[in-house]
């Protein structure tokens, strides 16, 4: 890997490599993505499947399209047990984790009768988004799914590519059925996302879409939000770890690689105040990458997207690390508790040496659907709040609105809008 000093001209550059992977830079796909949006939202089904069998090679129509019980049965039993073992501690973890993310109704009253309040309601549908080409993510699954079931969202529908034989991946599946989604839908791509936005004969439509998903998956969410409300537009995975002399060169190899193997444009960053740790972890990346299974896209990964930087001191450390904002924020040093409390842009922030990064992506409990390319500086993890919606309670007695409505009718007609005014006037004009 490339070693660099961090300096302010390396810092920007950095910075405007890592946001040349936004979805938002990939405007020659629009098109196509809009053309796709817009046969599926005219000709529904016809459309959906005509898509189906040109990008997944399947036969899909009205009778197959929905995954039956049956194929669920089938999936359990293709699915190594210890895996479904597996999943359900973690899903088991993800509920629990997710269960104190809950908000509640409230309510507060006065003596003169003013009640004000705040009124809280699960979505009434959502559709999840899970991909199937290169690699099957039933991880994915739970933590889009349980979210949702822990605010009370009244259905979930997942949709998921399925292979030229019309069968979904068996994990994807059982994942699913584990997690309580209420139906299956075997569609792909930006033709799916529409499906879920505007509604097919087969596919119902939905209020909210979350999950990731590739480029064009990413493009149609963007373009049917406002007809649907979405997560956010995902970008490629990153990592980014902060770390002093302290931290062991292994550890934070064998780390950075854990994302450097999702695509070539995912980004895997150290920033150090160590240039003997850098040499180090440079060295370590060499060894592990000849013999892991997907090595040939590491290796364009961190061509790409994979810098070990040098600092100053951790101060200019922290501060290049808030200003990338990465997805994955691991924190090596002597103290990792006192440099997470400068750190104020992250989507998960990983604490000492054994919390590895897909301990978060598996099991620990929080979400992994964080945000992207820099926008941790505004977004937050996906969670409980993503599946619900609030409405504002104003009640007031006629004692409580008296003392103040002249003051209301001053504000309204200092803006001009006498039919405001009026409406508070006409409740105390003499009888």
């Amino acid at each position: 890997m490339r070693i660099l000093k961090l300096t302010e001209e390396s810092r920007k550059g950095l910075l405007e490599e890592l946001l040349k992977r936004s979805p938002n830079n990939y405007t020659q796909y629009e098109a196509q993505v809009k053309e796709i949006i817009d046969k599926v939202r005219s000709q529904g089904d016809e459309a959906l499947f005509s898509y189906t069998r040109q990008f997944d090679g399947a036969k899909i129509h009205a009778g197959n399209v929905r995954v039956a019980r049956e194929e669920i049965a089938e999936a359990y039993r293709q699915t190594d047990e210890k895996l479904i073992a597996v999943m359900k501690k973690s899903l088991a973890n993800i509920r629990a984790y997710h269960e104190k993310q809950r908000q509640y109704s409230w309510f507060d009253s006065k003596p003169n009768g003013v009640l004000l309040g705040q009124k809280v309601s699960a979505l009434a549908s959502v559709g999840v988004y899970v991909p199937g080409g290169k690699a099957a993510y039933p991880s994915s699954v739970l933590m889009n799914v349980i979210p949702a079931k822990v605010a009370g969202v009244g259905k979930i529908v997942m949709t998921t590519p399925c292979g030229r034989d019309g069968k979904v991946n068996p994990a994807t599946l059982a994942a699913a059925d584990l997690a309580g989604v209420d139906e299956i839908y075997k569609a792909g791509g930006a033709q799916a996302i529409a499906a879920l936005a505007f509604g097919t004969e087969s596919i119902p439509k939905v209020d909210k879409i979350v999950g990731p998903g590739n480029i064009y998956v990413a493009l149609a969410k963007k373009s049917v939000f406002g007809h649907v409300s979405i997560d956010s537009i995902a970008g490629p995975s990153e990592i980014l770890v902060l770390a002093d002399e302290t931290a062991n060169p292994r550890y934070v190899a064998a780390d950075l690689l854990s994302q450097a193997e999702h695509d070539e444009l995912a980004s895997a960053i150290l920033i150090t105040d160590s240039e003997a740790l850098a040499a180090q972890v440079s060295a370590e990346v060499d060894k592990f990458t000849a013999g892991l299974s997907r090595r040939d896209i590491i290796v364009k990964s961190l061509e790409n997207y994979g810098y070990l930087l040098v600092a100053e001191d951790m101060d200019a450390a922290i501060a290049a690390a808030d200003e990338i904002a990465s997805e994955h924020l691991e924190i090596l040093t002597a103290n990792p508790f006192e440099v997470m409390m400068k750190v104020k842009n992250a989507g998960a922030m990983f604490l000492g040496e054994y919390a590895s990064e897909p301990l978060g992506d598996y099991f620990a409990g929080p979400n992994h659907v964080l945000p992207t390319n820099g926008t941790a500086k505004f977004f937050s993890p996906l969670g409980v709040d993503d599946f619900i919606k609030k409405s504002s309670i104003i009640s007031y007695s006629r004692e409580a609105l008296e003392p103040v409505s002249q003051d209301i009718v001053q504000f309204a007609n200092s803006e001009g809008l006498t039919a405001h005014a009026n409406s508070i006037k006409v409740r105390f004009e003499e009888e």
